[in-house]
């Protein structure tokens, strides 16, 4: 199985992908959207609060995310 990337246009990326021999199995779409007046980055990290893991004992210092960890 091989990877490819897309890019373009809604209908240039649906050409390219009917152009495409073999068996499409599965395709990961980035969509950006318009941006909106307004919305503060709070309303964006409250819309990703139900795909968040909750661990309130987790260091998550600068010092901690960037240093390996024993067995990396």
């Amino acid at each position: 199985m091989k990877a490819r990337v897309l890019t373009g246009s809604k209908q240039e990326i649906a050409q390219k992908v009917a152009g495409i021999d073999g068996d499409i199995r599965e395709a990961i779409v980035f969509v950006e959207e318009p941006a909106t007046t307004g919305q503060s980055p709070a309303g964006t990290f409250a819309e990703m609060e139900p795909f968040t893991v909750q661990q309130p004992r987790a260091d998550d210092s600068r010092e901690a995310i960037y240093s390996p960890v024993e067995g990396e």
